[in-house]
């Protein structure tokens, strides 16, 4: 049976339930970013959402629908960081107990977080054990809803809500973006985000950014059917290594998408030290993707306006300081 496909009355919908609960993030341009390319760059940066990520978004979303009477036991969900914090932040709000499955190598700081957001972590090996399967059993035996990372409408559409102000933060500057980035996991925010931009301006193009020998979105966009990554773990992306595009957002992303482009561990690193120098801003490595791919030139952007996504900030603190001491790579 074909699953439902999220639509941009849902993004409004989530809109309307999230509220004033998430940030509105600025739309962030910089002189410095502009002189690079030659081109206009507007940043939307989710890295200063609640919760340092996105994910608080789609997560609320979903769990502002789940019944509690049905599942006493509350939540469960599966995430290397900032979905698990999205989900625990929510459920808390909402008052439901909440237990995500994280990978045992996370950064210390999102599993730290994620505990004081309120949710119980349940810790596995990501290359010899299946997070769904755990979370699947988890959710028998508690009476508990699954809060999918990425492939569930709700998710998605509160995903969407990110396009939805970015468009229209756009708009108040008198802009329509040329080209949208979008840093790519399993693919619920940038399915999101296509659903409100395609809706205000349907010629914007969109491309999916993810780490290299994970680029499993942009191999499947190539071939028409959802890819495989070889590799479940080995980049510094650690928010981005799903294991393959979900049902839904693979749809999604063949009808709003032109392609996807890939980044190097270096690259990603290259923009996390550029957000801190340039922009004064704290980005994840998965979060800068978007970003690194601007800055090292994977499209030609003179003359054209690109709106990216740095969608999270939630960087463990050796890293982050480990990277912005390196010296600055040659251009």
């Amino acid at each position: 049976m074909a699953r439902p496909m999220p639509t941009y009355a849902d993004v409004l919908a989530a809109r309307a339930r999230i509220g004033a609960l998430a940030c509105r993030t600025p739309l962030i341009e910089h002189p410095a970013l502009n002189a690079a390319v030659g081109g206009r760059v507007l940043l939307k940066a989710e890295n200063l959402q609640r919760v340092g990520a996105f994910k608080f978004r789609g997560a609320y979303n979903k769990i502002a629908q789940v019944d509690a009477a049905a599942f006493p036991g509350g939540v469960v969900a599966c995430s290397s960081g900032n979905h698990a914090q999205g989900v625990a932040a929510a459920a808390t709000l909402r008052g439901l107990k909440s237990a995500i499955v994280m990978p045992s190598d996370a950064p210390r700081l999102k599993v730290e977080r994620t505990r004081a957001f309120g949710g119980e972590v349940i810790a596995y090996d990501r290359t010899t054990e299946d997070r769904d399967a755990i979370a699947r059993a988890l959710c028998a035996s508690r009476g508990a809803a699954y809060v999918h990372p990425f492939d569930d409408p709700d998710v998605i559409a509160g995903q969407g809500t990110v396009g939805m102000e970015m468009m229209e933060q756009a708009a108040a500057l008198g802009v329509t973006p040329d080209l949208v980035l979008v840093g790519v996991s399993g693919g619920g925010l940038i399915g999101g985000v296509s659903l409100a931009v395609k809706e205000a301006s349907p010629a914007t193009q969109i491309y999916s950014v993810e780490p290299a020998g994970f680029d499993d979105l942009a191999r499947s966009l190539v071939r028409g059917e959802r890819q495989r990554n070889e590799r479940l773990s080995g980049s510094i992306c650690d928010a981005l290594m799903s294991a393959m595009p979900g049902e839904i957002t693979f749809e999604v992303a063949k009808r709003n998408l032109v392609g996807g482009l890939v980044v190097t561990d270096e690259e990603a690193k290259a923009a996390v030290r550029f957000a801190f120098r340039e922009l004064k801003l704290v980005v994840e490595p998965g979060g800068a993707v978007s970003l690194a791919a601007i800055l090292a030139g994977k499209l030609d952007l003179a003359g054209k306006t690109v709106m990216a996504v740095l969608s999270g900030g939630n960087i463990d603190p050796a890293l982050f300081a480990e990277i912005i001491q390196e010296p600055r790579q040659a251009a």
